[in-house]
């Protein structure tokens, strides 16, 4: 890419040369003519162009001067018979000499390390190795287990990331990343952090988590190790790694901004992600969907997966990037490569999106609506939800919206019980347990 200057005068034409600086006007003869040289005086007195010219003969009054009439050395003839030439001749030996003396003094003071080289060079022996724990020495790890993704549908073509999850050939990514792909309706081309490109298997996929699994057939792949998400706290510093824009092999470092951010990614209805999301301001681009999220121990704690859009419109990074938490990443891949799907939990009741008071509240009326207000025999039904309730908590954390509530029943497991505070339509609040169902992702 050429670069420019901000008035367009870059680059340099090869070759091209300066004019040297012109002295104001009243000086522009002398610049370019120089000093003439000096010369044996002549009649008339001393020229513009000489700085001092001896007097010419016969310029005294009277004609020659007496001495000369006498037959007798002239006085003053000595003096000056001392020439133009000589002065020069003493000007240029102390030119000489300052010279000598200058260099000499240099050296004293400033003694040359090799005899090549007018600057000093380093004493200190080059290493390009860093201590692990540094973004340079978790980005050297974690570059080799990192991945390009390429997806190709129709007349169509996007880009991702991905990571390494077992050495043999199996990878994550985003749900996003290869949908184009999915159903058999494009392919999906992995290149690994040699250059090797490899064709891709689909081994499944779930838009409620977004998240994907790939297959290659490469072995002795390096995996990078999962962490545990809950064990992260604020402020953390954290490097993130994938090809924003296609370009592979781009690191960005931050910390961990806030923890449990309700994320809903993708469109409102079908096929929507609710993350209960990690927040980083380490720069998450276009491209690093599905690329890791990693602590100082080397360990992802998040699959990248989103970014805040200033307006809602498509720009780079503003500081709030969203990963999914790698215990959700964990739990999901290993139903996805066991089974071929995943599940996420569920309390089996349906929330009224038009609500606007505190809380969230379940639906008063289900006529017209595509699943029943409060499901039979469901979980929410169990534990004593009726329609109209209002739920004000999930496990002593406050709900506003539906999808802080539906974001903290999905970063749980099914089979886990938890504790809601429910309001009646008399205001009447109570707590109830709910031991989450299961249903299958898409």
């Amino acid at each position: 890419m050429p670069w420019s200057s901000p008035d367009g005068a870059w680059p340099l034409t090869r070759g091209q040369s300066y004019a040297p600086a012109t002295s104001p006007s009243s000086h522009t003869a002398a610049a370019t003519a120089g000093y003439a040289p000096a010369s044996a005086p002549t009649t008339g007195g001393a020229s513009p162009a000489q700085p001092y010219a001896w007097p010419a003969p016969g310029s005294w009054s009277g004609g020659a001067p007496p001495e000369a009439a006498a037959g007798r050395q002239p006085r003053g003839r000595r003096r000056r018979g001392v020439g133009a030439g000589v002065v020069v001749l003493l000007v240029l030996v102390a030119l000489l000499a300052g010279l000598v003396l200058g260099a000499l003094g240099a050296r004293w003071l400033w003694p040359s390390t090799s005899s090549g080289s007018a600057l000093p060079a380093s004493s200190s022996t080059v290493s390009t190795s860093r201590a692990p724990e540094s973004v340079a020495g978790i980005a050297a790890a974690a570059l080799e287990s990192t991945v390009f993704i390429e997806v190709f549908g129709g007349d169509t073509a996007s880009s991702g990331s991905g990571m390494v999850l077992r050495e043999d050939g199996y990878l994550v990514t985003n749900n996003h990343v290869i949908d184009a792909a999915a159903d058999g309706g494009g392919t999906v081309a992995v290149t690994l952090a040699d250059g090797t490109q490899l064709p891709a298997e689909i081994v499944g996929r779930t838009a409620d988590y977004d998240l994907a699994v790939l297959k290659v057939d490469q072995d002795g792949l390096t995996p990078l190790p999962l962490a545990d998400s809950d064990a992260v706290v604020v402020g953390d510093p954290v490097v993130a790694v994938g090809a924003p824009l296609g370009l592979e092999g781009t690191v960005t470092s931050g910390i961990i901004s806030a923890l449990n951010r309700p994320v809903q990614a993708g469109s409102s209805g079908e096929g929507a992600s609710f993350i209960n999301a990690i927040q980083t301001d380490a720069a998450i681009n276009p491209g690093n969907s599905g690329g890791p999220l990693i602590n100082t121990a080397g360990e992802v704690i998040g699959i990248n997966t989103a970014i805040a859009q200033a307006g809602g419109q498509q720009t780079g990074s503003i500081g709030l990037g969203f990963s999914i938490p790698s215990n959700q990443v964990r739990r999901t891949a290993e139903q996805i490569i066991e089974t071929g799907r995943a599940t996420y939990p569920v309390i089996g009741v349906a929330l009224d999106t038009r609500y606007q008071g505190e809380g969230v509240q379940v639906l008063q009326d289900d006529a017209g609506a595509s699943t029943p207000a409060v499901t039979p025999g469901g979980p929410g039904d169990e534990a004593g939800i009726e329609p109209g309730d209002v739920i004000t908590h999930f496990d002593g954390q406050p709900v506003t919206t539906p999808s802080e509530l539906i974001v903290a029943v999905r970063s749980r497991a099914p089979g886990d019980t938890v504790v809601l505070t429910v309001q009646s339509d008399g205001g009447q609040e109570r707590e109830v347990e709910v031991v989450l169902d299961e249903a299958g992702s898409d």
